[in-house]
């Protein structure tokens, strides 16, 4: 009698059953880079609109809260930024995503720190 080649129902079901579990670990690490990516793209966006208000500052001598006013700024695609407050003393902002429920502050000068930026020209986000 000629074996016939191929797999076994059982060899199939073991291969079927190790992707699940390597599945079942690789998901929660991709959506854990996914968040990080997205709170990264953030911070970056807070940090050029740090340097963008300092180019304002210089032209006008004072700080402001359009930020569709500054030809040299433009957030990421999906971030949104906020000033909370602009004086000539300093300025605060917040970023958001809709891809992502946490948020980044950053304030600089005499502006009230904002959210969980402590520091001075520290990016903070919750």
């Amino acid at each position: 009698m000629e074996r016939s080649r191929g797999f076994t129902l059982i060899e199939l079901l073991m291969v079927v059953v190790i992707i699940g579990l390597l599945a079942s670990v690789l998901i929660p690490r991709f959506a854990n880079s996914r968040e990080k990516a997205f709170v990264a793209t953030m911070k970056s966006d807070l940090r050029n609109l740090a340097t963008a208000q300092e180019s304002y500052f210089y032209d006008y001598q004072t700080y402001t809260t359009t930020v569709s006013g500054m030809a040299a700024y433009r957030p990421s695609a999906g971030v949104t930024i906020t000033v909370n407050e602009a004086t000539m003393g300093g300025w605060s902002a917040t970023a958001t995503t809709n891809n992502s429920a946490r948020e980044c502050y950053l304030f600089v000068g005499s502006a009230a720190p904002v959210g969980t930026a402590t520091q001075e020209g520290q990016v903070g986000c919750s």
